[in-house]
């Protein structure tokens, strides 16, 4: 079924861009979205919040792990640190969950230093943050504003096996919601764990949707199991 909770990730074609020039008479681009995919490989420096020091951090740091890999557009802007600070407040409840955070943009690892130890919001930061100087990390995700030479806000949850079940990218105005993105990755693990699947607005303890023991009897019935009102409470 298309609610099924097992992942299988969508493998990339190994045709080159040429083969498929001469194919299809035109380049062919890759889907945008990251869902479903491996986490891409990566390496860079990076500034480590808790302990003071640089470091250099990769994709198999993370790997068989819950984590989320947080892109802002640059440090010493306006909408970047209230969304690291929300990260942070909320970063024992990730880590309750056995989730990693990785914050990434394309600054130099001394950018990151100075903006932590500046910046009032960000007094006390926990989380690593990625130094993507040559922007390949950001490309990789499909989130490299190629232009402006920046990451968009991407956000990404890549589960133990390394695929990707949740993203979100949006332009620079408006900030994300880390309550909603905490939510995603408790429904996740749950959905996970369980073989269920969690409607809409799922937080613990509310009712899932048993596909894994009732989907035929459930089919075309699930206003049976939930209603709208258990949906919106």
């Amino acid at each position: 079924m298309a609610c099924d909770t097992g992942l299988t990730p969508i493998k990339e074609s190994k045709k080159s861009t040429a083969d498929s020039d001469q194919l299809n008479g035109e380049v062919k681009t890759m889907s945008s979205t990251m869902v479903r995919r491996m986490m891409p490989e990566f390496k860079m420096d990076a500034f480590d919040s808790k302990t003071g020091h640089f470091k250099s951090v990769s994709d198999k740091d993370y790997k068989g792990k819950w984590t989320v890999v947080c892109f802002y557009p640059a440090d010493f802007t306006f909408v970047c640190p209230t969304e690291i600070a929300a990260m942070n407040a909320k970063y024992d409840d990730f880590q309750k969950l056995n989730t990693e955070i990785l914050a990434v943009s394309v600054d130099s690892k001394f950018s990151h230093k100075r903006f932590v130890e500046t910046e009032p919001l960000l007094k006390g930061l926990k989380l690593t943050i990625g130094a993507d100087k040559t922007m390949e990390t950001a490309r990789a995700f499909g989130v490299l504003d190629e232009e402006g030479g920046t990451a968009m806000r991407g956000r990404f949850l890549f589960n133990p096996d390394g695929i990707c079940v949740a993203q979100e990218v949006q332009a620079d105005s408006v900030g994300r919601n880390v309550n909603e993105f905490l939510r995603q990755v408790e429904a996740w693990q749950y959905a996970t764990k369980t073989g269920d699947v969690c409607p809409a607005g799922w937080r613990p303890g509310k009712k899932t949707l048993p596909v894994s023991t009732d989907a035929e009897k459930m089919a075309g019935h699930v206003g049976d199991y939930v209603t709208l009102e258990e949906i919106l409470s």
